[in-house]
């Protein structure tokens, strides 16, 4: 839509939540004519948000109103995979559903039933409230969803305990800003014009990224360091400031726990020149910066989740984020660190999922580990195999790990799949139902976020299009078609906002929909500063721990954790470049893929390659290349640029599997077999995580997306033999 407002004779203004996976939480404002919504906008009032939307949250009316748009229950008719429907109605689609869940439960446990979500909407109630009441009711297998965030939340835990730090509204003291595996214009846009403010008040902004992206050119300085290799750089830190007497040694005796044998290891293992041939920086340029660090004690770092998807992601985050320890940064208002503010709001979720429902000794799968549960009978799953499939919030097909064994999996002829989303999604076409499920704009929910200390209540703006059904609506009457009759499946959206609110803990004071009222939003915690420097933390110590006693399977005091994958690895997976995978500007995981002019503005596949490594494969700007390893593989456009490392290659994404030009390949994902290229219009079989794999992080068994070690062909020059040896 247009800046300017629509002539409306009575326009109506609804206030939302913008419900995607992203720090910001944007608060909404939907226009409304009649019964049909004609703009959005953020919010110009609130803090955060200050009246812009992103490239993608601005084209959301393309997404509610999308030709595409499932409207109806749709039962599969074709082969799976192909995407063969037809239309039905909810009372068959919930029959039928109810039929063989029940015939499942009854031939091999109600454990052989896994329900498969993320973060496709973020609200307290669509993503789990009723859904999660309905798998813990029936007993299903339980998921580990640990795909995106794990890895970092479970380090900074080990340090700090919740998870909290100052939000875009309270850094404006800083003079010295690091952002660090963040590309801040693409994924936390609403960050960046505080720091603009500091950078025109006279602060510094350093990104680091292994990628100049499009936050490392608006930085005064880009940092690239080797992939994987950040808590080497946050020690190399450490030597300059325990060495040169920038260290709080106050602050660290007063509200640390440990901190003389994290010195230790800085000044006795990490000097200047081992930090940074790990980091393949010049060493003189990690003095100058841990100097410039430790002389500016009013400094912030923004962490956020692309420096944690390797092997050592957990240890890279508990090193970095104890930087403001050992400078005392944390003194100053607004200083400090943030990875995430969401353990802030002192909600308590369990209200609305009721996990003393959980059956004991039911299983737990992790989410990273699919393709395994769907096509091992119990190889390292446990109990009985997985014979449906319930799928929301999700596209697994397009962002799970190894997603050869993962398709492998879906089209089993035994597997019942049902899948509850806006659009016939990669995975949609291997379901034997799909469910219309209700965008932001059609259903209540409750918003708290990741990158700020704002509440907000989403608000419906329209009716439901077509006969699509908010989330939890849809699992209301599957309890009722399986005749769980517990009061519980009987509560409103209303009454489960009502009772989250309702659990406000002794920091902050208990509210109500009320509250929200002609604003939509409050503030719902404290300001971050003082958690740090009064009272106890929530760790076992109530300190900041330099030396974490209740860690597990990692040194108790932090280190760093080669990447598993790569030059400085031992695997005998020897591929010489590292793959990195961050989110394309225009899309949002794999949300936003099928929107015609954000698909458009994207363009097709490209793998950038530095200049070095084109040249020595004979690779020019544009040409079609493979890219793979011996789980699979998947072909795109060379973009030949310095903005990537020697050694290291990034594809954007992730695109669904019909976008572009793909590689098909009848690989398991263990042999590969032979290959050919499918051009546009065909049916593809790969991207991006078919060389992906499912191993995990080193804390909070998160995923290692960008743990993954590649070679790179010109289209048409790759052989099977090449891949394997």
């Amino acid at each position: 839509m247009g800046a300017d407002l629509p002539l409306i004779a009575n326009p109506r203004e609804v206030r939302g939540a913008c419900p995607h996976d992203c720090p910001d939480t944007c608060a909404l404002i939907t226009t409304v004519d009649g019964d049909r919504a004609v703009r959005v906008r953020g919010d110009r009032d609130h803090p955060i948000t200050q009246g812009f939307l992103c490239t993608k949250v601005n084209k959301y009316l393309q997404r509610t109103y999308h030709p595409d748009r499932i409207t109806v229950p749709l039962k599969r008719v074709g082969p799976k995979g192909v995407g063969e429907f037809e239309e039905s109605t909810w009372p068959e689609a919930l029959a039928s559903i109810g039929d063989r869940l029940r015939s499942t439960i009854r031939d091999h446990g109600a454990q052989s039933v896994l329900p498969y979500s993320y973060a496709g909407t973020m609200g307290m109630l669509q993503r789990e409230s009723m859904s999660a009441r309905f798998f813990y009711r029936m007993g299903a297998s339980l998921l580990e969803r640990t795909i995106c965030a794990a890895a970092g939340q479970e380090g900074w835990r080990l340090t700090y305990g919740a998870s909290d730090g100052p939000g875009p509204d309270e850094i404006s003291s800083a003079r010295l800003v690091w952002l660090w595996g963040t590309n801040t214009l693409t994924s936390n846009s609403h960050l960046w014009p505080a720091v603009r403010r500091i950078q025109e008040s006279g602060g510094r902004v350093i990104c680091i990224d292994p990628l100049r992206t499009r936050t490392a050119r608006a930085s005064d300085e880009h940092v690239a360091l080797q992939p994987g290799t950040d808590a080497a750089f946050a020690f190399g830190v450490m030597h300059v400031l325990f060495t040169e007497g920038y260290a709080d040694l106050e602050f660290l005796t007063e509200r640390t726990y440990g901190w003389e044998q994290l010195r230790d290891r800085a000044v006795g293992e990490w000097s200047i020149d081992r930090a940074a041939d790990v980091c393949g920086i010049a060493a003189e340029d990690l003095h100058r910066l841990a100097a410039e660090y430790g002389s500016t004690q009013a400094s912030f770092i923004r962490l956020n989740y692309g420096m944690q998807r390797h092997a050592g992601g957990g240890s890279a985050v508990r090193a970095a984020a104890l930087l403001p320890a050992v400078s005392g940064a944390w003194r100053l208002p607004g200083c400090g660190a943030t990875l995430s503010t969401s353990g802030s709001f002192g909600l308590v979720p369990s209200v609305l999922t009721k996990p003393e429902w959980i059956p004991s000794g039911t299983r737990t799968i992790n989410m990273n580990q699919l393709g395994e549960a769907l096509t091992e009978s119990d190889a390292g799953v446990g109990g009985p195999p997985v014979n449906a499939l319930i799928v929301y919030n999700a596209n697994p097909a397009v962002v799970t790990p190894s997603l050869q064994r993962v398709r492998a999996g879906l089209l089993r002829d035994d597997l019942f799949t049902v899948v509850m989303d806006h659009f016939l999604t990669d995975t949609a076409r291997y379901a034997d139902w799909v469910l219309p499920a209700t965008t932001q704009l059609e259903h209540y929910d409750l918003h708290t976020a990741y990158g700020h200390h704002f509440l907000t209540l989403n608000e419906p703006a329209i009716a439901p299009v077509g006969e699509s059904k908010p989330n939890t609506e849809i699992f209301r009457l599957l309890a009722q078609e399986m005749g769980y009759n517990e009061p519980e499946f009987a509560q409103s959206d209303e009454d489960l906002i009502d009772a989250v609110l309702a659990t406000a803990g002794p920091e902050r004071p208990a509210h109500a929909r009320a509250d929200f009222t002609g604003q939509g939003w409050i503030r719902y915690s404290p300001r971050a500063g003082a958690r740090f420097t009064e009272g106890r933390l929530s760790t076992p110590t109530g300190l900041i721990q330099c030396v974490a006693p209740e860690a597990q399977g990692v040194d108790p005091v932090p280190d760093y954790v080669p990447m598993a994958e790569g030059p400085q690895s031992t695997s005998a997976l020897k591929f010489p470049l590292i793959l990195l995978s961050p989110p394309e500007h225009e899309f949002l995981n794999s949300s936003f893929a099928n929107v015609d002019k954000l698909k458009r503005a994207a363009g097709e596949q490209t793998i950038w390659i530095h200049p070095d490594d084109a040249c020595s494969r004979e690779i020019s700007e544009g040409d079609l290349v493979v890219v793979g390893n011996a789980r699979g593989r998947f072909t795109a456009s060379a973009k030949v640029t310095e903005d990537t490392r020697p050694g290291t290659v990034a594809a954007l994404g992730l695109r669904w599997q019909s976008s572009g030009r793909f590689l098909a390949s009848e690989s398991d994902g263990r042999e590969i077999s032979d290959t050919v290229i499918v051009e546009h219009g065909q049916d593809a079989e790969a991207t991006i995580n078919d060389t992906t794999s499912m191993e995990l992080t080193d804390l909070g068994r998160g995923a290692t997306f960008y743990d993954n070690a590649v070679e790179i062909w010109l289209a048409g020059q790759v052989s099977r033999e090449a891949v394997l040896s």
